[in-house]
């Protein structure tokens, strides 16, 4: 490992100092490390590895723009490596943190949604009335005609604190009487 990096270090000093030949082996000698890290660094992220190549090449293009930037008393392996983790990190940022799943691979294991009960008008109605008149009011709003707190605030001249009040207290009434049932 120490060999290696003392190769790269070398190799680098002498491509700084213009030695074409010398820069190719370098760039030959890290392709393949920094192949494996990229698509280590994707696996961990849950990340498809098949975009791993396009991050070595975002990694070679820093390190040809930037060699420049290099500190020739230092080892090289450091400063690659940190440009390596950054390219990673901006690589895995602009995707995201999306899980990509092929639907096709669970149809089998996907069963379809039961169709959900619904209760009648009437027994909308019965329940309602059962209410006291304001969270009778604010629930017939808010659940039945799909109007926002602050619009059924307006229409009944209640504050929108005094809807939500009312709103969770009628909820709560309602099931405590469907639980008795």
């Amino acid at each position: 490992m120490r060999e290696r990096e003392d190769e790269w270090t070398g190799l680098m000093r002498s491509a700084i100092s213009g030695d074409s030949t010398a820069y190719h082996r370098l760039l030959k000698a890290v392709t393949p490390v920094l192949r494996a890290a990229a698509r280590r660094g994707l696996a961990r992220a849950g990340q498809p590895v098949d975009q791993s190549e396009d991050i070595v090449q975002d990694i070679l293009l820093a390190v040809h723009l930037k060699r420049h930037t290099w500190d020739v008393s230092a080892p090289f392996a450091p400063w690659l490596f940190a440009i390596a983790r950054n390219k990673l990190i901006d690589a895995l940022r602009r995707r995201g943190r999306r899980v990509f799943v092929n639907i096709d691979d669970f149809a089998e294991v996907l069963s379809g949604e039961a169709p959900v009960e619904t209760a009648s008008a009437g027994e909308v109605a019965a329940q309602l009335a059962s209410l006291p008149a304001r969270q009778r009011d604010v629930l017939q709003s808010i659940a039945v005609e799909s109007a926002s707190i602050k619009d059924t605030a307006a229409k009944l001249a209640m504050s929108e604190g005094a809807v939500r009040v009312a709103l969770h207290r009628g909820l709560a009434s309602l099931t405590a009487k469907l639980r008795e049932q």
